[in-house]
């Protein structure tokens, strides 16, 4: 975790983790063991002496301030354990920035802090409470998830189906290269209408192809006619030839 605040015009720009922090402490405001017991010492202290709490009183608030000591060791202990599973995991933490508007952060938890019976989860060298943990997500889904959705993204950039000529064909031919590159699962994430366009622009560029190979300019038949004839002739011409020598010496 970075040790120096950034500044910016002069002031200290809070963090997403120094928020998160921030807001951890915040939550730990509420009625704690310590609150508890400064209230029964309190009430003994400035108890009225013509009036004094029974001994019975003190032995039942006791017993509850040992319940609720109890209650938040285990608590603590639980906030541990799960806390604690979450190494190594993908996750994403909602935080609040400094202007108040929600911000999530992706990836994946390094190591745990605990401190003052909080958990705190270590992304990217930042510190993020536990509280704010959001979800918790397998890597397996996360790569196949993106890999889907950046595909969908590429193929709206196309205009529509009928628009498509040979300048998109590049476009076209890398998406064809993912999409054969992905597996069940990975396509199991794209939409059937996605797929279906998809197919549509293949169809659209192969059309194109055929119509470019169909328009290119033929050789003239004279060309190649004329060409053939003059082989033709000089070939007869020798023929001829050798036939009036034979007949001559004959």
């Amino acid at each position: 975790m970075s040790l120096v605040a950034p500044i910016e015009d002069g002031k200290v720009v809070e963090t997403d983790s120094q928020n998160s922090l921030k807001k951890a402490n915040t939550s730990k405001n509420g009625m704690d063991k310590d609150a508890f017991l400064q209230l029964l010492v309190a009430q003994m202290q400035y108890q009225d002496p013509l009036e004094p709490t029974s001994n019975t009183e003190f032995v039942s608030q006791y017993a509850q301030f040992s319940q609720v000591e109890q209650m938040q060791n285990l608590a603590a202990t639980s906030e541990m354990a799960r806390a604690s599973s979450l190494v190594g995991q993908e996750v994403y933490v909602k935080t609040t920035t400094s202007s108040g508007d929600s911000k999530y952060i992706y990836g994946k938890v390094d190591y745990v802090v605990f401190e003052g019976n909080k958990a705190y989860l270590a992304i990217n060298e930042e510190l993020y409470a536990l509280d704010d943990l959001d979800t918790v997500v397998d890597a397996e889904y996360k790569a196949a998830y993106d890999k889907a959705y950046n595909f969908t993204k590429d193929l709206n950039k196309l205009p529509k189906v009928t628009s498509i000529d040979l300048s998109y064909e590049e476009e076209i031919e890398e998406l064809k290269k993912i999409y054969e590159g992905m597996n069940d699962y990975e396509k199991s994430f794209l939409a059937e209408d996605t797929v279906k366009r998809y197919e549509e622009y293949l169809k659209r560029l192969e059309e194109v192809r055929n119509a470019a190979e169909n328009q290119k300019p033929e050789k003239p038949e004279g060309e190649e006619g004329e060409g053939s004839g003059d082989s033709g002739e000089g070939e007869d011409s020798g023929t001829n030839t050798e036939g009036s020598e034979g007949t001559d010496e004959t």
